[in-house]
């Protein structure tokens, strides 16, 4: 036998106590201090739990100035991925922090279930198997009955206090999303259902103990499997005709063609395009029809369709390789003894792993997936070294050599107290930021500006804290500017005189817009939502700042040189050269987005008043009778009324021998909103001067200078 029954010692208790609790708090465990409640949280539980252990590990080592080490047959593959998705981080991924911190797919949670497999295959106490398999059955239970409580929705008509008014919500999880639900309560399930089984065909199945574990286990397997039938039920409701399938994935195809993509250069094919930078690679490969999907509004997605795909196209091939070795080893022995009925040398946890590894390939990544994987596989080698012969440890007796020993201790020291404390700064940023979100609701914009402001001092590297804080200064400018123009009783706008004050704030929340957005750009500049949203906020002071026009017009380019399919683009750029009244641009804009996509009612709409200012009202009342037939009589009446009766007004400026016939009527299509371009309300005349060189869009990266827009 590989682990010797010794007495443990504390720091090893203490080691057990760590693993058990992250092992069975996991599943379930979340709380309201951030913005997203679930998988953030089980993200920071994992890195602090891995920080607890190295922190004992480097106690013990202080007192005994030992370090013993036993090589396990996964240790090269766990490695060699872990390493894969660092030299990817560090190497390709343009925002390397947030890639860092990621917590579907990111370097900190893969070396921290590194971490965990490390110290489960390396317990030595000889009834850890049994209690690592108790917190989980235990805790999978938990989430069973919980998903069984909520699914009748019982706290739906109760007075709860706004903080936790989440609990009312239809297919609350502590898990998280109601995928990760499917795959937690289907791992539980067999993992109790493979416990039944083993418990049977042991020496001891006769036992008392052996007796009250299979009925421990029969009952547990009946919950999981009611959750997991109603959790099914709720997200995919079979027998609801009309029901709508709520589950929003990336498309097989697109993640197949963004995989086979990274191939196409050398650097990308071996390490990807960089970890936390999949809607990069997403908009590349997207295609035309695309825009026919339902989906066609999201301009990406930031996983792709299958664990698998994600990690070949975000760590490449020594990413993928590394994890298909490490699927393969974890799991070899265990089928072996399995097919030969060796059950006592099976663990019960071997078949949940195979449904994982058929999960990875058919599910998007999370951070569930990556978690019980990591776990099971741990376990399953454990289980392999247990029936296995005896590892020679190997033992490093630093006393004797006082400098190795002086350098292992201070850098172990130093690095748990400096990612302790870099776990600190990032958990307050994702605090602050929810205490900001808190404060919009409250409408408290003080507490709102506040505490994004904090949250990015805290961390300035995350994206998102950037383009909200970025949107925040815009409405402040924009709640001021309103004040230089307002409705008399006759309808008439009045000017008002702003004091120099008021201009000065004005002038310095539009810089600061700008400056947030743009250091979003700068985080990551191949993400085309960072260059939209740039655009968003020079397009919302056209009227109120200088050279506010030929910035948009340059950042709405960029967003469509990154994301070349996408129609919603340029009918929004289409809309500022309509606002400019460079009408020739906006028509060019507005064909290619209706070209990209042709039943957009939008576009069209938008392309017949672009042609009527043209002049051109035969071409005009041709893509008025498109948008009629784009549209629904019943579910878009009002719009259906209105276009009627622009196209009547249309039709009279057309000679009679030029009137063209009507077409046929296609199929209804979904309901659809129309909308002309509007210039922003806020209006200062003269504009302010903003500091151009701070103001304008960042300068073309070579990534760009070699892309051109694609035109449709």
């Amino acid at each position: 036998m590989t682990h010797s029954h010794q007495p443990l010692t504390v720091f090893q208790k203490l080691k057990t106590l760590v693993l058990l609790g992250v092992i069975f708090l996991t599943p379930f465990f979340f709380l309201t201090t951030t913005q997203e409640y679930y998988v953030t949280n089980k993200f920071y539980l994992l890195a602090v739990a891995a920080l607890l252990l190295l922190a004992i590990s480097t106690i013990e080592f202080i007192i005994t100035k030992k370090i013993v080490w036993v090589k396990r047959p996964l240790d090269n593959a766990v490695s060699l991925f872990a390493l894969a998705v660092g030299v990817s981080t560090l190497l390709v991924s343009p925002n390397k922090i947030q890639a860092l911190l990621n917590p579907t797919f990111g370097f900190v949670v893969v070396s921290s279930l590194a971490v965990l497999y490390y110290y489960i295959s390396r317990n030595t106490s000889a009834k850890f198997e049994k209690l690592a398999l108790g917190a989980i059955q235990l805790s999978t239970l938990l989430v069973g009955l919980v998903s069984i409580f909520f699914f009748f929705q019982p706290l739906k008509g109760a007075n709860l206090p706004s903080s936790l008014a989440f609990l009312k919500q239809t297919g609350f999880t502590p898990v998280g999303s109601s995928l990760d639900l499917i795959v937690v309560l289907g791992f539980g399930f067999v993992v109790s259902v493979m416990g039944i089984i083993l418990a049977k065909k042991t020496r001891e199945a006769q036992t008392e103990e052996a007796k009250s574990r299979r009925i421990y286990s029969l009952v547990s397997a009946i919950v999981l499997f009611v959750g997991l039938l109603l959790t099914v039920f709720t997200v995919f409701k079979p027998f609801q005709a009309t029901a709508q399938n709520n589950l929003l994935l990336p498309p097989f195809r697109l993640s197949w063609y963004g995989a086979v993509e990274i191939l196409k250069t050398p650097l990308n094919a071996v390490f990807g395009v960089g970890v936390d930078n999949y809607p990069f690679l997403f908009t590349r490969v997207k295609d035309a029809a695309y825009n026919a999907t339902a989906m066609w509004q999201l301009s990406s997605f930031s996983v792709a369709s299958s664990t698998l795909l994600h990690i070949m196209s975000e760590s490449g091939l020594l990413g993928l390789v590394s994890f298909v070795l490490f699927l393969f080893v974890a799991g070899k022995k265990n089928i072996v003894n399995l097919k030969q009925k060796a059950f006592s040398k099976v663990s019960p946890v071997v078949l949940g792993y195979l449904g994982l590894i058929i999960v990875a390939l058919v599910l998007p990544p999370s951070f569930i997936i990556f978690f019980l994987l990591f776990v099971s596989a741990s376990l399953l080698t454990r289980k392999d070294e247990e029936n296995g012969p005896e590892a020679e440890p190997t033992v490093l007796d630093a006393g004797k050599l006082l400098p190795i020993y002086g350098i292992i201790a201070i850098v172990s020291v130093a690095f748990i107290l400096s990612s302790g404390f870099g776990l600190y700064q990032t958990y307050m940023a994702e605090a602050y930021f929810k205490k900001s979100l808190d404060g919009y609701l409250a409408n408290s914009a003080q507490d709102l500006y506040n505490n994004q402001r904090t949250a990015i001092l805290y961390n300035p590297y995350i994206e998102r804290f950037r383009i909200n804080f970025a949107q925040t200064n815009l409405l402040i400018a924009n709640n001021l500017a309103a004040k230089a123009s307002t409705q008399t009783a006759d309808g008439k706008t009045q000017q008002n005189q702003l004091s120099d004050q008021d201009k000065t704030t004005i002038t310095n929340a539009i810089q600061a817009a700008i400056s947030e957005a743009k250091a979003a750009v700068a985080l990551n500049d191949q993400k085309s939502t960072n260059w939209d949203n740039l655009a968003t906020i020079y397009r919302n002071v056209l009227n109120v700042a200088q050279g506010a026009d030929s910035w948009t017009v340059t950042s709405y380019t960029r967003a469509i040189t990154f994301d070349p399919q996408n129609p919603v683009y340029r009918l929004n750029l289409g809309g500022v050269y309509f606002s400019l009244k460079n009408y020739d641009d906006a028509i060019r804009m507005f064909e290619q987005a209706a070209s990209l996509k042709p039943d957009w009612a939008n576009a069209h709409y938008n392309l017949a008043w672009a042609t009527y200012q043209k002049g051109d009202y035969q071409r005009s009342a041709t893509e008025m009778q498109n948008v009629l037939y784009l549209l629904d009589q019943k579910k878009d009446a009002a719009d259906y009324q209105k276009v009627a009766a622009d196209l009547e007004e249309i039709k009279k400026k057309i000679p009679k021998a030029e009137t063209q016939t009507q077409q046929q009527q296609p199929e209804a299509q979904a309901p659809q909103k129309l909308s002309l371009p509007t210039p922003p309300q806020a209006t200062i005349s003269p504009k302010l001067k903003l500091k151009e060189k701070e103001a304008q869009p960042p300068a073309p990266s070579p990534k760009e200078q070699a892309a051109e827009p694609t035109q449709p």
